[in-house]
């Protein structure tokens, strides 16, 4: 099992080869696409989708046009 000091001695040398700079935007990059990838799924689940049968419903349906009629005026 790896303890804490064996982490510490890692992590400096992490730092060392990489520098602070170099890792803090491999961070932020990381979280930049873990957000975009976790607002893609959340945006395909929140759309609904219709059943098949009510789009082609829709399909086959027809749109009437509504005339308005001219109103009187009132006095």
């Amino acid at each position: 099992m790896i303890s804490p000091w064996q982490l510490l001695i890692i992590l400096a040398i992490v730092v060392l080869l990489f520098g602070t700079k170099k890792l803090r935007n491999m961070g932020s990059d990381l979280g930049g696409a873990i957000r975009g990838f976790k607002k893609s799924m959340g945006d395909e689940e929140d759309k609904p989708k219709e059943p098949e049968w009510l789009e082609e419903q829709k399909t086959e349906q027809p749109e009437t046009e509504t005339e308005e009629k001219p109103r009187e005026k009132q006095n």
